[in-house]
């Protein structure tokens, strides 16, 4: 099977970036460190692609070569399956700011959030020290990831969804913001 045109671009790219001297070494080397959002569908990865909305930037930690914009795609064929799960949880937290900023009714559905995304926003400090939590951030992690895991929503009581909100609003609104706003290109 040949290999398309991006595709040999984007191992040419990668390995002349790299230390290792097979695809398996080089792509072992390489760190997400930060992505952007272009809605303008403006720009092109390094593979030649064109029109790719989230653009990530990765390093080399052995070369301190670096990789941007690369798409999602292009880092799929990385093969690691901490990357995959690191450009998942950013593009739902962007799909999360964007639901949050068009006022959109939040509900821990599968739809906006997933266990591993509550973790990412837990690990990153988006949860808060407040008198309602005890002054530790993980009684809030744990009761939206303990609401999250019911199986019937319907179950939620009144007082439990007022929660939710008050942590999504007061919370994790606020962080993504601060973290992506800057990171959003039109």
């Amino acid at each position: 099977m040949s290999k398309s045109k991006y595709q040999e671009n984007l191992i040419k790219t990668v390995m002349d970036k790299s230390w290792g001297n097979t695809w398996e070494e080089a792509v072992q080397e390489w760190d997400i460190i930060d992505c952007a959002e272009d809605n303008s569908l403006s720009r092109s990865c390094i593979c030649g692609k064109e029109q790719i909305k989230y653009l990530y930037r990765l390093h080399n930690r052995k070369t301190n070569q670096w990789l941007f914009p690369i798409g999602s795609s292009c880092i799929k064929k990385f093969q690691r399956k901490d990357l995959q799960e690191k450009t998942a949880t950013t593009e739902a937290m962007f799909k999360l700011l964007h639901a949050v900023g068009n006022n959109q009714y939040l509900q821990l559905s599968s739809d906006l959030f997933s266990r591993k995304l509550l973790k990412e926003l837990y690990d990153q400090g988006a949860f808060k020290a407040t008198s309602y939590n005890h002054y530790n951030p993980k009684n809030d992690y744990d009761f939206l990831l303990k609401m999250f895991n019911k199986r019937t929503k319907n179950s939620i009581s009144t007082l439990q969804q007022k929660k939710i909100t008050a942590i999504l609003l007061n919370s994790i609104k606020p962080f993504l913001e601060q973290k992506l706003r800057s990171q959003i290109m039109s």
